[in-house]
């Protein structure tokens, strides 16, 4: 099933330079997901190899993402964690394949990792999503900054062994932006220019607050940066409903359109055919 949406982020005016590619978030972009690992709650195993890794990466273009965002480490609950060299093992030569093959790509590299980013950097990567705000790894925000590249900023407790604990907010929209401010002051002072936001649907956050998160979507960030919006299969969606992951793309995209017609700048999803933009 394919949805359009009439009434999206139109009125801002959001840039991002990609390599030298200035791209426009004017209109909404799809973030195609491609997981290099075993043990995604979704699709873990299904392209971990280069050749499976580079056909998916053809097929979520072709169906609508512009950006392709490559991860080697689930950050599911109870997911194994991995050190950085297994990362770039994992990763090995798909980035600079994707680029060779596929030269209209752009390619987020999901780490938490300076070493991560510094190899993704030498392959060709166009910008960083980094779950952990820069709170994992001390030294990746200077590597940020120093490719100059984007930076996807998500709102995430403190540590990697609390990333999913739940927070009692007052107010979780209150809490992210304040979490935000601080955050992007900091950013901006080691030098990263280029940031989205990403809320962090999954991470911390109750039933209740996930669900403020979209409805009261337009507020996060004060409308002075772009957002990026990544709720695709996630758990809050599928097991109140007694679903599973793959059950429930008619309920995921209509949150999708509510997302987009509140402000989304970027759509993080598994499936980018199931919305026309």
């Amino acid at each position: 099933m394919r949805f359009s949406v009439i009434n999206s982020n139109q009125s801002k005016f959001f840039s991002i330079n990609c390599n030298g590619r200035l791209i426009d978030l004017s209109k909404p972009k799809l973030m195609g997901i491609l997981n290099l690992t075993p043990d995604s709650f979704s699709d873990g195993g299904k392209f971990n190899n280069e050749k499976l890794a580079l056909r998916q990466a053809e097929n979520l273009l072709k169906n609508g993402a512009t950006i392709i965002d490559i991860g080697a480490q689930s950050t599911r609950p109870n997911a194994q964690f991995l050190k950085a060299d297994e990362e770039i093992r994992r990763i090995g030569n798909v980035i600079s394949s994707i680029k060779k093959e596929l030269p209209e790509s752009l390619i987020s590299l999901d780490t938490f990792y300076s070493e991560v980013v510094k190899f993704g950097f030498d392959e060709g990567i166009d910008m960083v999503n980094d779950i952990s705000a820069g709170q994992f790894d001390t030294e990746l925000l200077d590597t940020v900054a120093r490719t100059s590249l984007p930076y996807i900023l998500m709102h995430i407790n403190r540590t990697y062994e609390s990333m999913h604990e739940k927070i009692k907010f007052n107010d979780v929209i209150l809490a992210i932006n304040r979490f935000f401010s601080e955050k992007v002051i900091f950013l901006k002072e080691k030098g990263i220019k280029d940031i989205i936001l990403d809320p962090g649907f999954g991470f911390g956050k109750t039933l209740e607050d996930q669900y403020q998160m979209i409805d009261e979507f337009e507020f996060i960030g004060f409308g002075k940066l772009p957002i990026l919006a990544g709720i695709s299969k996630k758990s809050f969606i599928y097991k109140p409903l007694g679903k599973q992951p793959n059950e429930v793309e008619k309920e995921t995209q209509s949150l999708h359109n509510k997302l987009l017609e509140k402000g989304a700048s970027i759509i993080r999803l598994h499936q980018p055919e199931t919305i026309i933009l």
